[in-house]
């Protein structure tokens, strides 16, 4: 089955396609289909997501997949949330992003957080019943990156009972643990189901 991503994060396509492949499904960027990005103004992943996947797919004429994902940090009631990816503003950048994050958190002791991702199937782009699966990836913001792989905010978001940060994890592993990787072994076992 082809399915367009409703992203152009090279380093997400990846990851999704490296767990979607094995099913026989073959991920195209938007990108690649010369499909823009979509505006998210919502307040919520799952809103995002849904814009996405709808925008994706109506351009495209392909079922589309996107995943709207983020860092909630405690200590700041939950932001960056769905602004993560733009936290330190445009143009985006996960190194500025990082910065800001260590700076704003400082030396607060509270430094519980966890990624969210909100995955979205359509069928089409007026899909009355998408499917919609969620993944939690709970940790800690460390106070120096570590790492070298993964993208975002990884370098920063430390798994206790590895001892390690995302970041040090290579891909495999990343995608058993990960939201993302939660919320696409939810929504595998929801397409499959549907067949």
């Amino acid at each position: 089955m082809k399915l367009v991503l409703a992203s152009n994060n090279v380093k997400k396509l990846a990851e999704l396609d490296a767990i979607l492949a094995p099913l026989g499904w073959q991920l195209i960027a938007q990108g690649d289909l010369g499909i823009p990005e979509v505006e998210e103004p919502h307040g919520t992943f799952v809103e995002n997501a849904l814009a996405k996947a709808r925008h994706a797919s109506q351009i495209a004429g392909l079922p589309a997949l996107a995943d709207d994902s983020g860092l909630c940090v405690d200590a700041f009631g939950g932001a960056p949330g769905v602004w993560s990816a733009r936290y330190a503003g445009e143009p985006k950048s996960d190194a500025r992003n990082n910065e800001k994050l260590l700076r704003e958190l400082g030396g607060n002791r509270q430094r519980t957080a966890h990624f969210v991702s909100v995955i979205v199937f359509v069928r089409h782009p007026d899909d009355p019943q998408p499917i919609i699966a969620e993944g939690e990836w709970h940790g800690e913001i460390l106070s120096a990156a570590r790492g070298d792989d993964g993208f975002g905010y990884d370098p920063l978001f430390y798994i206790r009972e590895l001892d390690k940060s995302a970041a040090e994890l290579d891909a495999a592993e990343k995608n058993r643990r990960s939201h993302r990787g939660q919320a696409l072994a939810r929504l595998v076992e929801r397409l499959q189901a549907r067949r």
